[in-house]
């Protein structure tokens, strides 16, 4: 197949691009040129900005994969003009187009986040899931035969939002480890590359509609993952539960500060991390294991810089105050 990605040079759009690669097919890139210029040198690409500049774009292909749609106007412009291009769009999407009130377990015909009216422009908490609901209608009405992912917490290497990345990195460092909220509580991710290699193996097998794309398929505990860093890494850490009341009355911030983390006043605490997948294993989804997720992102880790500024996670000063709430 000939793939047109938007984006494909950080995080999604790279794991996107490598699977697209490694199944054979031949990939060409639009990004503005930001971030991983200098990676897949071999792979054409055309540099422009979606906002403005999509027409560059003159080519033909047999699909687009759309990783960046965030809002409805851009959307729009993008399915208009590419949809005269290729034969198939492919929307990178978010359980966050659920409602706040959804019930779980959610799957893909649950009750949306409410997308009408204008929302305007800015990305923020409460736009980013209705904005992203209204970029899945453009799609819908538009493109009848469309594949639109909705992936819940996408995690692994070259994950630019260190929610994942804070907990592999944190148990390697070993000694008394903050573990927020009751043990046993269930969490769900995806890895990227799981993501990736399925998503193209879905568009080759002309899947079409809307999948949920979560993991792993047996239940998995917040204890469980971090006994996982624990073995993975061969640390000795000690983990202090802190219960929900003491992290809120320390004010942290959920999924943020402590990642992977919502007190159950949360209004979306009774469903984030309780997503149906089954639509999507049906069609083939499959995992690698939690240990290999937590061994490939703590072998990235090694790559980066060590004086690297953290988007998530708890300062070694915060983690000290919370822990004596233990």
């Amino acid at each position: 197949m000939d793939v047109l990605i938007i984006g494909g040079t950080q995080f999604v759009g790279r794991a996107l691009t490598d699977a697209a690669l490694a199944a054979g097919h031949e990939v060409t890139l639009f990004h503005r040129g930001q971030t991983g210029a200098d990676i897949f040198p071999d792979v054409p690409r055309v540099l422009g900005d979606r906002d403005g500049e999509i027409e560059r774009l003159d080519g033909r292909w047999d699909v687009v994969i759309d990783t960046c749609g965030y809002v409805p106007r851009l959307v729009s412009s993008s399915v208009d003009h590419l949809s005269r291009r290729a034969e198939r769009y492919v929307f990178v999407s978010t359980i966050s187009v659920y409602a706040d009130d959804v019930v779980p377990p959610v799957v893909e015909a649950s009750k949306l986040a409410a997308a009408e009216g204008d929302l305007g422009e800015v990305i923020d908490g409460r736009t980013y899931g209705p904005l992203k609901a209204q970029c899945e209608r453009v799609v819908r009405d538009r493109c009848p035969d469309a594949l639109i992912i909705r992936p819940g917490l996408i995690v692994g290497p070259w994950d630019p939002t260190d929610r994942f990345s804070y907990w592999p990195d944190r148990v390697r460092r070993g000694g008394r480890v903050l573990a927020p909220g009751a043990p046993e509580r269930p969490i769900q991710i995806i890895d990227v590359r799981d993501l990736a290699e399925w998503t193209i193996a879905a568009i080759g097998a002309q899947c079409r509609g809307t999948y949920n794309l979560v993991g792993p398929e047996s239940p998995l505990s917040m204890r469980v993952f971090l006994d996982a860093c624990r073995e993975v890494s061969g640390a000795e850490a000690e983990f202090a539960w802190i219960d929900d009341d003491a992290l809120v009355a320390g004010d942290a911030k959920p999924m943020t500060e402590v990642p992977f983390w919502l007190p159950g006043s949360h209004p979306r605490s009774a469903w984030v991390f309780r997503i149906d997948a089954a639509r999507a294993r049906g069609a083939g989804l499959r995992y690698r294991t939690i240990e290999e997720t937590i061994g490939a992102t703590l072998a990235w880790l090694d790559t980066r810089a060590p004086d690297r500024v953290w988007k998530a996670g708890l300062s070694a000063e915060r983690e000290a105050v919370l822990l004596q709430r233990d």
